[in-house]
């Protein structure tokens, strides 16, 4: 478990753009992505806005014939792996096909397939079930697609553990390189449920904000007005490599990853406790993972989804874990800019933190005016904020009380 890995690409896609410098952009703008829902009539819908992805045309990547065998969010898989690859100058060859993987999640999968062909079994019948339904929709087979593209014959698996997914699929790269199963891993996760279903789902819960009328402003974490989460989509990918065969290469070094950590609440459905235990147990075993002191951190990346008892919980899991030092801390939550990806959320804030530490600036936390009760940290309200990054830790919480943590550093020989 001595071989240190290094991220060396990193692939965005989002509601604030397809690709990484087009996000990266606009996080450090200070910009929404949020907006009313286009992808179908939500008029009836307590809530009727998201981050939606623009613009995307799979076909930029993906053979027409193709396209129809793959739901939404493996189709973002593929375009932020390209992104992450092409970021890497990474070529997948004969000579080092085998010791590259690709581990890629998703909270939900093909929502929008199964959504559609249920209505197609419910007015047409059962015959007219598209053959591609399951191959379409199944989680793996993002995975499975980039594997197949880029001809990576390594570890080839997927994560779904809700929120925390792609976190997950991060952490569990990095232990693959460690333990020397694979030198090169693809890795991170994808969600697209801006769909009926998904959308209606998670208002049923009332978990989602209902700020339809100012969309670019309904996802504030943090903020004492703030009413839930809004649904976002996308992919966030991310290429590490061990640390000798990346410079053999010459291979762009953004960060190095030298923390994981894994928790659970064992508490609630969709609720964690209110003292914190499992964030504050997953951020201390990330920690302990990178022999780091809680004093070492400079920047968190938090969870920060911008719902009343998981904004606030995450605050006290920040104290808990960093005592005095939680106050010197700067910590954002990129989700107020992006909506919440669900099970592609870490892959996407993971691939933001290794942006935030190569260009030593944090993204903000956009629409916080005013604190809520509780919330008293410096979440760097409003603007990008250039700082010493060092170290920086990013947080993925998911229902059934499912933790990850991932820490990277400030690459040095």
């Amino acid at each position: 478990m001595s071989r240190r890995v290094v991220v060396t690409g990193v692939g965005l896609v989002s509601a604030l753009g397809i690709g990484t410098d087009e996000n990266w952009s606009a996080l450090l703008a200070s910009r929404s992505g949020i907006g009313r829902i286009t992808q179908f009539d939500a008029s009836q819908f307590a809530c009727q806005i998201a981050g939606e992805v623009k613009n995307f045309d799979p076909l930029v990547w993906i053979d027409r014939k193709e396209v129809k065998k793959m739901a939404r969010f493996i189709q973002f898989a593929i375009a932020a792996s390209e992104h992450a690859i092409k970021g890497a100058g990474f070529q997948v060859t004969p000579e080092n096909a085998e010791t590259t993987g690709v581990y890629i999640g998703s909270g939900i999968g093909g929502f929008e397939v199964i959504e559609r062909e249920h209505r197609t079994l419910l007015e047409r019948g059962p015959s007219r079930i598209s053959p591609f339904f399951i191959p379409a929709t199944i989680i793996n087979l993002a995975s499975g697609h980039v594997s197949m593209r880029t001809g990576a014959k390594g570890p080839n698996s997927a994560t779904a553990t809700a929120c925390t997914t792609s976190a997950h699929a991060i952490g569990d790269s990095f232990r693959i390189i460690q333990r020397g199963e694979a030198d090169v891993m693809i890795c991170g996760g994808a969600e697209a449920c801006v769909t009926p279903m998904g959308v209606g789902g998670f208002a049923a819960m009332r978990a989602l904000s209902t700020r339809n009328d100012e969309p670019e402003r309904a996802s504030r974490p943090w903020d004492k007005d703030r009413d839930g989460f809004v649904v976002g989509e996308g992919s966030g990918i991310v290429v590490l490599e061990e640390l000798e065969a990346a410079k053999r290469r010459g291979a762009p070094i953004l960060a190095e990853i030298i923390g994981y950590g894994m928790s659970a609440d064992a508490y609630h459905m969709t609720s964690p406790s209110e003292d914190g235990e499992g964030a504050f147990r997953v951020m201390r075993n990330a920690l302990r993972d990178a022999k780091l002191e809680p004093s070492d951190i400079d920047y968190i990346n938090a969870h920060g989804t911008s719902t009343d008892v998981g904004d606030r919980i995450e605050t006290v899991a920040i104290k808990r874990t960093f005592g005095e030092h939680a106050y010197k801390l700067a910590v954002s939550s990129t989700k107020s800019m992006t909506g919440h990806l669900l099970g592609g959320a870490g892959g996407l804030e993971a691939g933001i933190t290794v942006l935030a530490i190569r260009d030593q600036i944090a993204p903000p936390t956009i629409n916080l005016q005013e604190p809520g009760e509780g919330c008293d940290l410096d979440y760097i309200p409003n603007a990008a904020r250039p700082m010493k990054i060092e170290n920086a830790l990013s947080n993925s919480f998911g229902f059934g009380g499912t933790n990850g943590c991932l820490i990277f550093k400030k690459y040095a020989e």
